[in-house]
């Protein structure tokens, strides 16, 4: 981990990373977040990594969400530009599981990426939109 801390990918309401997760979450940091900073050139901000049950629950995640193994971050560079910028990075690298770009309805600019690893298991290198306040995803095929 070179451009992380786990302090960043500690669940934001208790401050929890329990080892498996801690251990998901460093496998993240080291196959996809470290080399798309590098790619990128400058700082991406860790919006949400691992979640707490309780956490999960009360941002509305999925009951099976990533969040809650430490394999997904919530990330941006502060820029929606920039996001589609290190979105299209991390895609061309192939090194993710998914990555679900968050936008406005008639954008593909995401206002944040949420992109995940699995440590064990195979990766699915799945990129999915979800468009803020409707309901549903929808595949991407191209950036």
């Amino acid at each position: 981990m070179k451009h992380f801390t786990d302090t960043e990918l500690r669940c934001k309401c208790c401050g929890r990373l329990p080892p498996e997760a801690k251990a998901n979450a460093e496998a993240l940091v080291d196959n996809v977040l470290d080399p798309a900073r590098e790619l990128l050139g400058k700082p991406i901000h860790v919006n949400s990594g691992f979640r707490c049950p309780a956490h999960n629950a009360a941002v509305g995640g999925v009951a099976k969400s990533q969040h809650t193994l430490g394999e997904a971050a919530d990330i941006t560079t502060g820029s929606p530009a920039e996001n589609l910028k290190l979105a299209r990075l991390i895609a061309k690298r192939g090194q993710y599981d998914q990555m679900i770009l968050y936008v406005t309805t008639g954008s593909m600019e995401p206002q944040f990426i949420h992109v995940s690893w699995k440590r064990n298991g195979d990766n699915r290198h799945r990129i999915l939109k979800h468009v803020i306040g409707t309901p549903g995803y929808s595949t991407v095929t191209s950036l």
